[in-house]
């Protein structure tokens, strides 16, 4: 599999305009990248598409690293280096660490759009197609697939998380496609935050991250 292709074929899309609505500014826009708003189920909020800007300013999938990474530097004073050589940011990892954060972030961003129960099977199927456009191999566009049946289990993705930036890098990109005015994603949000072992003030600090991208 190439997860990270993949997670940044979608990045790359996400920031391109849309010309299916008439809109004019770059982000994720759930039509450009979709068409008739499928993977809007994936990056439709408002917050994930001015994620998405700030995404294009750091290259295609460093923007939620970056964030992330911002978030942590807010908390200590300082711009501290990790020591942990898997407690980086995504872009500054060893190709064999980015293929895994990048596969548990597809996995974030596919449990978040489902949060809301809304994703049928026509949509899964769309999905998928679109997914393989963009250069999904067989064993991605079966994980892929899968993930898009699985029981939503906050508990099993927080596992999946092998430091403390690969948790926030997760929380952030759950909160990028969530719509915080829906109860149903809102729950699954606070789950997820308890769940990834996150503080209210980490919480607090990378939903800033996020509004700052506004």
């Amino acid at each position: 599999m190439n997860a990270r292709h993949l997670l940044e074929g979608l990045m790359r899309q996400a920031t391109t305009p849309s010309r299916s609505n008439g809109g004019s500014s770059g982000g994720l826009d759930p039509k450009s990248l979709m068409g008739g708003g499928a993977l809007g189920l994936l990056v439709g909020s408002k917050r994930g598409r001015k994620l998405g800007g700030k995404a294009l300013k750091y290259g295609a999938i460093a923007g939620v690293g970056a964030l992330a990474w911002k978030a942590w530097q807010s908390r200590q004073g300082a711009s501290t280096a990790a020591a942990d050589e898997l407690d980086r940011p995504l872009e500054r990892l060893a190709p064999q660490h980015q293929e895994r954060r990048s596969l548990e972030l597809l996995q974030a961003m596919i449990m978040a759009a489902r949060a809301d129960g809304h994703i049928d099977g026509d949509e899964r199927a769309l999905i998928a197609e679109r997914i393989d456009a963009i250069g999904a191999d067989d064993d991605l566009h079966r994980w892929v697939e899968t993930q898009l049946q699985a029981p939503l289990d906050a508990q099993a993705l927080a596992a999946q998380a092998d430091s403390p930036q690969a948790a926030r890098e997760i929380y952030l990109v759950s909160l990028a496609i969530i719509d915080e005015q829906n109860p149903m994603e809102r729950a699954w949000l606070d789950e997820l935050a308890r769940a990834l072992s996150l503080d209210a003030e980490m919480v607090q600090a990378l939903e800033h991250q996020v509004a700052a991208a506004d």
